[in-house]
């Protein structure tokens, strides 16, 4: 199975990547938005293309027409956190062949991909309802899965209001290393302050603001 993969987080999408690539497929193309996808699947072959729902400015199903004018063969395939009837409806008009849900392992999105590109359309009665009881999953909780145990660590201390210095105190590393700590934290939960990163982590419950306990399993 040739697949392409679009997602705006980097991070998910190369690490899918890799899920694919272990499972035996080739993973022709990695995109971040749709309009870097479009070149990608003018230029190379892909039986199927897994797109995710949300972009900034727009949907996934809002391109599925002009990827599907470049791609005509390419069977697409919707990731998404929630599905709903309306963006179920919505993606089956545009010519969307399968959903993926972002609560399911990742072997069941694979699942989902040799279906589709087996000529089935995956729209399921157990995935529409286990989708429509699933809460929508943010930045911060798709990013969370990535944190490292270090990591992890800085986040709930920063959530305690520890700074950098008691920070470092306590984990035992010098006050450059938990700064490299602390900047790796922002940077995938996609913020600018360590203030942000709380009020990210603490929105989408990831730590307790109370306990600065650890949320996300």
């Amino acid at each position: 199975m040739r697949v392409v993969i679009c997602d705006d987080h980097a991070m998910f999408a190369d690490s899918l990547s890799l899920v694919l690539s272990d499972a035996g497929h080739a993973v022709v193309g990695v995109a971040y938005s749709p309009g870097d996808l479009l070149p990608v699947l003018g230029s190379r072959r892909a039986d199927v293309c897994l797109i995710d729902l949300q972009f900034p400015g727009g949907t996934g199903i809002d391109w599925i027409p002009r990827l599907r004018a470049v791609a005509p063969e390419t069977r697409f395939v919707v990731l998404t956190g929630y599905l709903d009837q309306e963006v179920l409806d919505a993606g089956l008009a545009a010519g969307v062949r399968g959903f993926a849900h972002k609560g399911q392992q990742a072997g069941d999105i694979l699942s989902v991909l040799r279906r589709v590109a087996d000529g089935d359309v995956v729209a399921d009665r157990v995935l529409r309802r286990e989708a429509a009881g699933a809460r929508p999953r943010s930045q911060a909780q798709k990013v969370a899965q990535f944190l490292t145990p270090r990591e992890r660590e800085v986040l709930t201390r920063l959530a305690r209001g520890e700074s950098t210095q008691a920070l470092a105190k306590a984990m035992g590393v010098t006050r450059s290393t938990a700064r490299s700590h602390v900047q790796s934290v922002l940077s995938k939960l996609g913020v600018h302050s360590q203030r942000e990163a709380v009020i990210e982590a603490a929105r989408h419950g990831l730590v307790s603001v109370e306990t600065g306990e650890w949320l996300a399993g």
